[in-house]
């Protein structure tokens, strides 16, 4: 076990955070508000105690890790991001309890969207944005920013496959740090074009959305994170403004290769893509469904246009595993909540910012079940599953499985510790899908659109802020922690 490596590693992890939280102090200053002290005081112990960690910086020859290491950098890097992220809101009193601090900030970087706050407008703008700036670091990856910028050896493709959602990672070009800065350029500039067309919305009339709104919507939007900076999430904005975030929250959840190709003029490998299709036609298909139900149910919309402006919403929302919302689809019929369910556990496309088990898990699932019954009817006959022309490699497959194994696991374990607060069977089962899938909000009242999980005991509060980990990091490198034999020196 390199530890020196890994150590140096937490430590330049944090000095990043440090310079992250310059953002939040900086906008504490322009308003005001009395949160730049608890903010600057983050950011100072993150500068000092990553300077100090680095200094155990090994040399050259003992640079290289292998992927236990690499795993384990990435599981403790994410807790100790979510640790010291939380101290803005403890220092500053605005969230009283450490826990419910940590609670937050760890449903943040993991771009969950579950809150504790019952009132989030008293949040003074410092932390407000601080708090939906989590969700846009997390999108994409600190690592995988940290190895956009800074140049790594052996270690990067062990940490890119570890952060990255999706049953594969694979590079852009063959250089990893080229590829990372590639993915995190696409990002940042999709961001900007967010935040421009907000306000190219307000300059023509469309809206009236603030600088600072802008910024916070399209951290969230853009990291399918889902923290609002007003109680009543996105109801009280434009139509414009939500149906520019249900368009950007679809394209988020989009495989950012998808990007790459079309950037460099490769429109056919882009539309040839087989999980790109499936995630469009699933999008399509649920919001045709849950409209005629909504609409042959009665009650709920007036017209059908107004119908379909907030089902798309909330599908994107919720495939997307963003949880914005703006209308509180907990009160919509036993019909539409099932579909939402079903497009909780599916999530987005692999390699984008979205959570869940991903379009090409699932798409891989329904070819190893249709290979496997042909191979009961034909047992000679030699089955080769493809995806996209490409063979599918048996450790894909087994590894597809499982994950799927697992995933059940936690989620039957979860829900059994949830269920000793008693709040009812579809509460326990929504909140676990719903952290466990990063998306953030449930189907029940409690913790629906407009609900929150402050109600919920500190044990299940632990439990669901380790679900939200395992969501985020697709659940092999947190569970890995907990097993002795990681930690044994070989």
């Amino acid at each position: 076990m390199n530890y020196r490596m890994i150590i140096s590693l937490l430590g330049m992890v944090l000095l990043l955070m440090g310079g992250f939280l310059l953002l939040p102090c900086i906008t504490a200053l322009i308003y005001g508000e009395g949160d730049l002290a608890a903010l600057f005081a983050t950011l100072v112990l993150s500068v000092v105690l990553g300077a100090l960690l680095t200094l155990c910086r090994p040399g050259e020859k003992k640079r290289l890790v292998h992927a236990r290491e690499g795993f384990i950098m990435v599981s403790l890097s994410w807790i100790l991001i979510s640790l010291v992220g939380a101290l803005p809101f403890y220092l500053n009193g605005a969230i009283p309890s450490y826990l419910d601090a940590v609670f937050e900030t760890v449903s943040g970087f993991t771009t969950t969207g579950a809150s504790i706050l019952t009132n989030v407008e008293a949040l003074p703008h410092g932390l407000l944005l601080w708090r939906s700036f989590t969700h846009w670091i997390g999108g994409m990856g600190v690592l995988v920013f940290m190895m956009a910028i800074v140049p790594m050896s052996g270690e990067s493709i062990y940490l890119l496959r570890a952060e990255s959602p999706g049953p594969s990672v694979s590079k852009m070009v063959p250089k990893m740090q080229t590829s990372a800065a590639i993915t995190y350029g696409i990002y940042i500039v999709m961001t900007i074009v967010l935040i421009l067309l907000y306000q190219l919305g307000r300059l023509c009339g469309w809206g009236e959305i603030s600088w600072f709104d802008s910024l916070c919507l399209s951290f969230g939007t853009a990291g399918t994170g889902g923290f609002a900076v007003r109680c009543d999430g996105l109801a009280s904005y434009s139509a414009y403004e939500q149906a520019l975030t249900t368009v950007f929250m679809i394209l988020f959840g989009v495989n950012f290769s998808i990007y790459f190709f079309l950037v460099c003029r490769k429109y056919k490998l882009a539309w040839q893509n087989s999980e790109l299709k499936c995630y469009i036609g699933i999008i399509l298909t649920a919001i045709t469904l849950i409209t005629v139900n909504l609409m042959t149910t009665g009650g709920f919309f007036s017209t059908v246009g107004e119908a379909v402006h907030h089902v798309a919403f909330s599908v994107g929302s919720v495939i997307t595993t963003t949880g914005f919302g703006t209308v509180d689809f907990a009160q919509w019929p036993e019909f539409s909540r099932t579909i939402l369910v079903l497009l909780m556990i599916v999530g987005a496309c692999a390699g984008s910012t979205g959570g869940g088990m991903k379009v090409s898990r699932v798409l891989i699932l329904f070819k190893a079940q249709r290979a496997e019954i042909r191979r009961m009817i034909h047992p000679r006959a030699v089955e080769i599953m493809t995806m996209d022309k490409k063979k599918v490699e048996k450790s894909a497959i087994q590894g597809t499985s499982a994950f799927l194994i697992v995933y059940c696991a936690i989620l039957i374990v979860s829900v059994a510790i949830l269920s000793l607060d008693n709040f009812g069977t579809e509460t326990s089962v929504t909140a676990v899908m719903a952290t466990l899938n990063n998306i953030g909000p449930g189907t029940s009242a409690i913790v629906g659109p407009f609900g929150s999980y402050s109600a919920f005991s500190p044990l299940s509060k632990l439990v669901i802020i380790f679900d939200m980990l395992c969501g985020r990091l697709e659940l092999f490198p947190i569970l890995l922690l907990l097993r002795p034999s990681t930690w044994r020196r070989q």
